[in-house]
């Protein structure tokens, strides 16, 4: 990420990507989506918006609740992570049968848990298919 000029990549920006650049989210929804408390999706957001690949704002219909909204370089962030998601995803692919990644596909699912993370996994990111 630092040659594409994105400094500072942590593991849990791809997540937090993946949610923000649908909509801005409330601190606390940002921790419930994730699995997280609210301190930690706190403190997520706070790096996010350190690295200027997001800011806070006040929910317009709650101004209790602070949102987390990305930046246009937050945004310029998420497509760079996916692209070299998508690269590493395809290397991988190249060296993997289909069943076999479905296999560590479904060993890795079951780690998360609860049935309620892994329905949010499995709507967010689909499982492979065996094509």
């Amino acid at each position: 990420m630092e040659e594409a000029g994105f400094a500072g990549y942590r593991q849990t920006d791809a997540w937090m990507l993946r949610l923000l650049i649908r909509r801005p989210w409330a601190i606390g929804q940002l921790g419930e989506a994730m699995g997280v408390t609210r301190q930690a999706a706190r403190q997520l957001a706070d790096g996010m918006v350190e690295r200027g690949y997001a800011s806070f704002g006040k929910d317009p219909q709650d101004a209790r609740r602070t949102l987390v909204v990305l930046t246009p370089s937050g945004e310029s962030y998420a497509r760079a992570v996916w692209q070299a998601q998508d690269a590493l995803n395809n290397a991988l692919r190249d060296r993997v049968s289909a069943a076999d990644l479905a296999a560590a596909d479904a060993v890795l699912r079951a780690v998360f848990p609860g049935d309620q993370a892994r329905r949010r996994l499995d709507e967010s990111i689909p499982p492979p298919s065996l094509k």
